[in-house]
């Protein structure tokens, strides 16, 4: 990801009314086809926090964020809210989960650092968990990469996710 553009916090506002109106409540419906509710749902990434909402609905929810922006305009109105500062790349934290959620995230990593973030996820997973992230779909036939007012994106093959996820997941 480009460096600093979500630490600026005027690109964050820009990008939560940008967003606005837009959330993963497919997405969702379908990690519910597969967890229990009330199941600790890790969201990678929840920017303005609108698929955090939709996922606290069914789940015991932890939301991240590279960015402190969208965590301090989160928590702002969540005060209780459970929120982790956690590189996509790294995730840096000793928690465990039984469900871990991206909506279009990952695609601001390298295919490099896409493939530690995906090792490190199934070590954050509990016991038969669940990891389920949408990314933007490549157009050409094969994986590229742009950089679109700022941030940097990896538009991936449908073949190329598998390729990096299925030696830690079995994709379903």
């Amino acid at each position: 990801m480009t460096a600093n553009y979500y630490d600026d916090e005027e690109n964050v506002r820009s990008y939560i009314e940008m967003a606005a109106g837009y959330d993963g409540a497919e997405l969702i419906e379908k990690l519910g086809n597969y967890l229990p509710a009330a199941s600790t749902v890790l969201e990678i990434g929840m920017g303005p926090g609108t698929d955090l909402d939709l996922l606290d609905q069914h789940f015991r929810t932890v939301g991240s964020d590279r960015s402190t922006h969208f965590l301090d305009l989160y928590r702002a109105d969540h005060p209780d809210a459970d929120l982790l500062v956690l590189d996509a790349t790294t995730l840096e934290t000793d928690r465990t989960f039984a469900g871990i959620y991206s909506n279009k995230v990952l695609h601001h990593l390298t295919q490099t650092q896409l493939g530690h973030s995906l090792a490190r996820q199934a070590d954050l997973l509990e016991l038969d968990g669940i990891a389920l992230h949408s990314f933007w779909r490549s157009q050409t036939g094969e994986s590229y990469v742009e950089n679109q007012y700022g941030p940097h994106f990896v538009y991936y093959t449908v073949d190329r996710l598998i390729e990096l996820a299925a030696p830690y997941f079995d994709i379903l």
